[in-house]
Parts: C-alpha cells; structure tokens; sequence
C-alpha cells in the first residue's frame, strides 16, 4: 500500500513537471510577438476598410477598430502599437508614409500590399461595367504587372522593413479569393467571376515567394475565406455597393474577425 502511494505521489509530481513545462514552453513561443511592439502596415485589407467603426483621427485611411491589426493588438497587448496601414496605399506608400514606428524594439510586422500597384480598383471597374472580353484583357494586363513590376516594388518594402526593424517577425497577409463558382448568382458573368479569383491567386503567389525570399512568413487567408466568399450565400466580403463604392469588394468585420484574424494569430 505504501509502495503504491509513493508511485502514485511521484506519478503526480512527474505530471505536474510536465504540464509546467508545457505552459513555459507555450508562454516562451508566443513572447517574441507579444513582449515587443507590433506595427501594421499596408492598405485597406489591413486598415479595415469595409469593416466600419473607424478611427475618426485616421481620416480617409479609415482605420477600424474591427480590423485584423486592432483585434489582434487587443488581444495579445503587445508593448506597443502603431498602426499605419490606409486605405488606397500602393508600395510606394508605405515607404514613403508608414516605416517611421518600426525599430530595434519592434517584435512583430504585418503587411498586406499590392493589390493598388497592379490596379485591382480598375480591374473590378473594368469587369463590373464591361464586357467578358473587356474583362479579360484588363486582367491580363494586372497580371503581367505582377509578373515584370511588382516583385521589384515589393523587394523595396521588404528590405526597408527589414533594415528599420533588423528584429521583428514579418507577416505579409495576401488577399482572398472573390467568388464561389459553380453557383448560380447575380451579378458579374461566370467568365469574369473565375478570372479575376485566378487573379487573385496569382497576385498571392508573387507576394508569397517575395516574402519567403526575405525571410517573412506569408500569411494565406484564401482557405479562411472558403465558403465565404462572394454568392457563396454567406459572403466576408462586400459586394458592389453604389452607396459606399470604397467599401465594395473589401472584407466586412466578419471577415476581419473570422478571416484575416486567425490567419494573423497562426503566423505570428
């Protein structure tokens, strides 16, 4: 009987050693992030454009506190956070306008950028109001921009983050695809609706190996966003609104909370 309450004692101390280690261990992975400030940079998928409850201080950036940068600071309460990310911002943007609060303290970057360089306004413009073919070629066009300029426009932006923030952890956050296909629904032909969601895929795929290339962590939000997508019947994004144009074909807070959200806790 003795023999067996000494085992079991012993089984309990083992158990609890175990089970702290495993808490310190999980504490330690998550520290990097967390015990250093977080900046976010980028444009509209990260100021939270169509999300609402915006900043008044941050003007026609229209930076949300329902967006994915705002949620995850009041999460994790990092040290500090500084968020810069705008609306309409291209590359050059952020360069010349949202670098100034990374340095040596900065423990995590997350960024979306790219989709305004290779004219994703105009291609929905196009597609929207246009013909098939119309549509078509707009795309081809974006997708030769992504091919021959954007990945030197993006090595830009990364080696600049880099060199102002030599110890933070970089999540570049791509964009998702817009539409469910194979379903019947109103609006844009089935043509245009599988064209601009390869699209997508090929301006995620250029940002992907950009920022595996410098060493940062690409944040892929397509499968966050399957089954969600526009005329899927329980669409994160919104569609074409005549009402608020800025808002059409961005993230809504649902999409920002149950997208873009884990997306970024994973990777950080």
């Amino acid at each position: 009987m003795r023999r067996s309450r000494i085992v079991g004692s012993l089984s309990s101390i083992l158990l609890a050693a175990v089970v702290a280690l495993t808490q310190a261990a999980t504490a330690q992975a998550s520290q990097p992030a967390a015990s250093g400030g977080y900046v976010a940079l980028g444009d509209s998928y990260s100021s939270g454009v169509g999300a609402g409850s915006y900043d008044s201080t941050s003007g026609d950036c229209k930076r949300s506190t329902k967006a994915y940068p705002y949620l995850w600071a009041t999460a994790h309460s990092p040290s500090s956070f500084d968020f810069t990310a705008c609306s309409g911002a291209r590359t050059s943007d952020v360069l010349s306008g949202q670098l100034g609060p990374l340095g040596s303290a900065t423990g995590l970057v997350s960024l979306s950028v790219g989709g305004n360089d290779a004219g994703f306004s105009d291609v929905m413009t196009t597609c929207v109001l246009q013909s098939d073919s119309a549509c078509l070629s707009r795309i081809a066009t974006a997708e030769a921009y992504v091919d021959d300029t954007l990945p030197g426009r993006l090595d830009s932006v990364y080696s600049a983050i880099r060199s102002k923030a030599p110890n933070a952890h970089v999540v570049v956050l791509g964009y998702p695809r817009f539409y469910k296909l194979g379903t019947a629904c109103v609006g844009l032909s089935e043509t245009k609706r599988k064209a601009i969601n390869e699209a997508a895929d090929h301006l995620d795929d250029a940002i992907a190996k950009r920022a595996a290339d410098h060493g940062f962590t690409f944040g892929d939000v397509r499968s966050a966003f399957t089954g969600h997508e526009l005329c899927s019947g329980s669409a994160w994004l919104h569609s074409l609104s005549l009402t608020s144009i800025g808002q059409s074909y961005h993230p809504t807070a649902a999409g920002q909370s149950g997208g873009y959200l884990p997306v970024l806790d994973s990777a950080a």
